[in-house]
């Protein structure tokens, strides 16, 4: 009786923990993109590199959600970066330096989360790019200016994502600046939208840091792109996708108000006996993808990027044009083998500085003149 016994409440006790177990799931999940990198002028001649993450960050993350049930969860995302060539941590060695945050979605009410995470600008606006949707940093924009190749996230956030209403979504966030007495100083505001109709995609996305990069406490601490009193990016863009071909056009303004420095720029970066007192960039990109196969497709992207670069000494108007390309076959869902190809052209305004020299993302440094070529040729594979 005790053995009939045992063979019936077994079974049961395991349905009724398989069912309890279902209502919440964690999934272990990465990738890894690792390849060579050739650049024909890197200031001191032409470079051969091992060199990790041109596309895509290699990363490995734990991401889970708990059904509490009525169409609510609560969920979390914890991701780490790593370059595979030599094992480092990326993200100036945090332990989850590309996302960590806890939250809560609803589908009739939306999504709310808190701490370092992505902005309204990289979730809406940079899929539509090359850089952020497909090509990495052979086809960001000079100094990824716009953010678009995801160079950093944000510290300290808030961030809410509306339900999508007759195609539009809607984001926006806040990066406190954590420091006592000091409300504003390296705080971020960011707000975005997105509309989807068909193959139609429309964004508008807006972000302002104020001093970006001050302290270590703030909204953008070490992983900034400018130094400055402030940072402001207006983001357009449209998009349509047939069945074997996407095109995208992109708009991004970026201004910084008493620019201190560019995470891409070394050395004296100043003007000859003089200070900057604003930077401003106006990036035109299209960009576009045909799929031959499902598996096999060519990238093309041409950006042509406007600068405004003011000074104590004078107003230079620098002007860059870059094209990029790229090649990708997946050998399956997992494992894909690429090659990409980029050339930068700056019409150089003689300011004196390293802006008169062209430089590419992927590149290891500044080319010694204009131009600049990178060749890469890689493979990803994801887990």
């Amino acid at each position: 009786m005790k053995t009939r016994l045992k063979m019936l409440v077994v079974p049961a006790l395991l349905l009724l923990g398989g069912s309890a177990y279902a209502q919440s799931s964690v999934t272990m999940y990465g990738l890894v993109d690792e390849g060579l990198n050739f650049t024909n002028n890197a200031g001191a001649g032409s470079s051969f590199q091992v060199k990790s993450g041109d596309v895509v960050g290699s990363r490995w993350g734990i991401k889970g959600a708990e059904d509490l049930g009525g169409g609510d969860k609560a969920i979390f995302d914890l991701e780490s970066g790593f370059n595979a060539s030599n094992g480092e941590a990326g993200q100036d060695g945090r332990m989850f330096g590309r996302q960590a945050w806890v939250g809560l979605s609803s589908k009739s009410l939306g999504t709310l989360t808190v701490g370092r995470q992505y902005d309204p600008t990289i979730d809406m606006f940079s899929d539509l790019t090359a850089s952020g949707n497909w090509a990495g940093d052979v086809g960001a924009t000079p100094f990824d200016n716009d953010n678009s190749d995801w160079d950093f996230r944000v510290d300290n956030s808030v961030k809410y994502v509306s339900p999508t209403v007759a195609g539009f979504t809607g984001e926006a966030m806040y990066g406190f600046s954590n420091a006592a007495g000091g409300f504003a100083d390296n705080r971020l505001v960011s707000a975005a939208g997105q509309y989807q109709y068909g193959g139609l995609t429309a964004a508008l996305a807006y972000m302002k840091i104020d001093n970006p990069g001050a302290g270590t406490s703030g909204a953008v601490t070490d992983d900034t792109v400018f130094t400055g009193a402030s940072q402001q990016n207006i983001d357009a863009a449209v998009a349509y996708k047939w069945e074997k071909l996407f095109l995208a056009f992109d708009y991004s303004h970026t201004q910084i108000d008493s620019p201190t420095g560019n995470a891409y720029l070394s050395g004296s970066i100043e003007p000859a006996g003089g200070n900057w007192t604003g930077w401003k960039f106006d990036n035109f990109q299209l960009n576009g993808q045909y799929y031959f196969q499902q598996n096999f497709w060519l990238g093309a992207s041409y950006t042509y990027t406007m600068g405004h670069l003011d000074s104590t000494v004078g107003n230079f108007s620098p002007r860059w044009h870059q094209i990029a390309l790229m090649l990708d076959y997946d050998l399956s869902a997992r494992t894909s083998l690429y090659v990409q190809g980029a050339y930068q052209h700056v019409v150089s305004a003689n300011t004196g500085t390293q802006f008169d020299d062209a430089q590419l993302l992927a590149a290891p440094s500044a080319s010694s003149s204009a131009n600049q070529m990178v060749y890469r040729v890689a493979m990803i594979h994801r887990f």
